[in-house]
């Protein structure tokens, strides 16, 4: 057990490495990371095709990395929007790594670009805990899903730095509670903006943009209260630098 521990804390501690190394280089570019999070089958993919559609059409320059355990098909659909994308397949693996991110973007990410999303493997567990060297955090959620997802999982709801709700053309149909969710957000993460969208109807798209517009231009964004908290543990035992924090950074560097 504690063999198992001591690997797990040295993966985290490697892939933090990476992390800062990586925000370091895309600060230097000028280029916003984003890292998009949810279960499969949240609308994660086409809400990321309607922003880079509109980012595109704005004169944003926009890229995208897609991940998943099999097939290149979100990056063929992402591809729509006219922006660069880029496909990397995990081989079973659940989360993406900052070090595989990395090797990823290395002379292919194309110069000037200001926004960088890059869609997560579908799953609400795992990549919580690995830091990619995003300045912006968004944990997503579809109307379908219920509303005790928050609460659920505590970790990928309470680190981010923004919560989307998705597929809201479909809130009555599946009698979305909408106060309760909202509730469960504020639970695990008090103050974090939530923005309710959806890809069909252009719902708060425009707005979600826009929001991760502010963050690129160095606005002020939300710092989850779970992100204090784990920065008091570490300097209450002495750790060294934010290469050994094992939560995302809860404001953009």
């Amino acid at each position: 057990m504690c063999r198992t521990v001591d690997l797990h804390q040295a993966v985290l501690a490697k892939n933090d490495t990476n992390a800062v190394e990586l925000r370091r280089t895309l600060d230097d570019r000028g280029t916003t990371a984003v890292n998009l999070m949810s279960s499969p089958g949240s609308g994660k993919t086409a809400l990321l095709e309607a922003l880079l559609t509109r980012a595109v059409a704005g004169g944003t320059p926009a890229a995208a990395v897609t991940a998943d355990l099999a097939t290149e098909n979100d990056a063929t659909r992402l591809a729509r929007s006219g922006a660069p994308v880029q496909q990397i397949l995990t081989d079973g693996l659940c989360h993406l790594e900052a070090g595989m991110l990395r090797g990823k973007l290395e002379g292919w990410l194309p110069e000037g670009t200001r926004l960088l999303f890059v869609e997560n493997v579908g799953n609400l567990v795992c990549p919580a805990s690995y830091d990619l060297g995003e300045t912006l955090r968004i944990a997503l959620a579809s109307v379908t899903e219920g509303e005790d997802k928050p609460v659920k999982y505590p970790a990928a709801f309470g680190l981010a730095h923004v919560v989307v709700i998705t597929k809201t053309d479909l809130a009555d149909a599946v009698e979305f509670r909408r106060d309760d969710f909202l509730s469960g957000v504020q639970q695990v993460n008090p103050g974090v903006p939530v923005i309710e969208t959806s890809a069909r109807t252009g719902e708060g798209v425009d707005a979600l943009l826009a929001h991760v517009l502010r963050a690129a231009d160095g606005r002020e964004t939300h710092t989850p209260v779970l992100a204090r908290q784990h920065e008091k543990h570490l300097h209450h035992h002495d750790t060294p630098s934010a290469e050994h924090s094992h939560a995302p950074a809860g404001t953009p560097r």
